[in-house]
This record gives C-alpha cells, structure tokens and sequence, in this order.
C-alpha cells in the first residue's frame, strides 16, 4: 500500500481543497480503500448502500465530479454511455475488456506515444488516453 491509499478520507479531502463532509468522506472510503481501482457512479453506489452509506445515486454522481475536478481521481471514457473513474490519476493506459464491462491498467512504460499532432494555438494536450479493448478469443 502507498502512502496515498493510507491516507485518511478527511486528509486527502483537504489536500485537494475539499470541504471533508461525512458523505464525501464516506465515498472516498469507499473509492480508495482498496487501491488503484475503476468504477462507475453506480457500482460506487451500490458499494455504498451495501455497506450502509445513506447516499442517492446524484450525490454519487456530483461528488465523483467534484473528486475529478479536484484532480482526485480521472474520468476514462470507454463506452459512449458508461463513464469510468480512475483512482490512479498517474499516466497510465487501459485495456476494456468487451462484454465484462472491466477496465484494466496497461502497466507503464508497454506504450510509447509519439508523433502526436501540435494542438491548436492557446491549448496544451493534457493527457493522452489509450483505450485498447479486448475480448475473448475465438476458437
């Protein structure tokens, strides 16, 4: 475990400038007591209900928001209507799996990304993502 994933709900709320209210301390919890993981709004919910958090599936939702906006954690797109989000805000890649819904770090350093394109005047790239999807394989 890393000194991040020790960290208590209330310290890394006030480290990203957050307001430590017990439902977001409850989430965070939730989001990072197990390590670097994927989820979405409502797998956090259900997580959540499951262990008797009083939360609604907008507090989920508007609080994961907040995290991101924090820098807390990152929002991976997979699936035109299914958004993940990512605990390990490094710069990192990803595998899909298809059908399982499971979203997988490709470890550092398997991919190198060059010849990117130069961004528009005023814009810097932020980040790349790369989303390489799988499925099982046919016999």
């Amino acid at each position: 475990m890393t000194m991040e994933t020790e960290m208590r709900p209330d310290d890394r709320l006030r480290r990203f400038g957050l307001r430590p209210t017990r439902q977001r301390m409850a989430l965070a919890d939730l989001l990072f007591a197990k390590g670097d993981r994927h989820l979405t709004v409502e797998e956090l919910h259900e997580e959540a209900v499951t262990v008797g958090v009083p939360v609604s599936l907008a507090t989920v939702y508007n609080t994961l928001h907040q995290f991101t906006e924090a820098g807390m954690i990152r929002v991976l797109s997979v699936e035109g209507a299914r958004t993940y989000f990512d605990t390990n805000v490094s710069d990192h890649h990803h595998f899909f799996v298809e059908g399982a819904n499971e979203v997988l770090d490709i470890p550092v350093n398997n991919i190198t990304i060059g010849n990117l394109p130069e961004p528009p005047e005023g814009m810097e790239i932020s980040h790349v993502d790369v989303v390489i999807r799988l499925k099982p394989k046919q016999r």
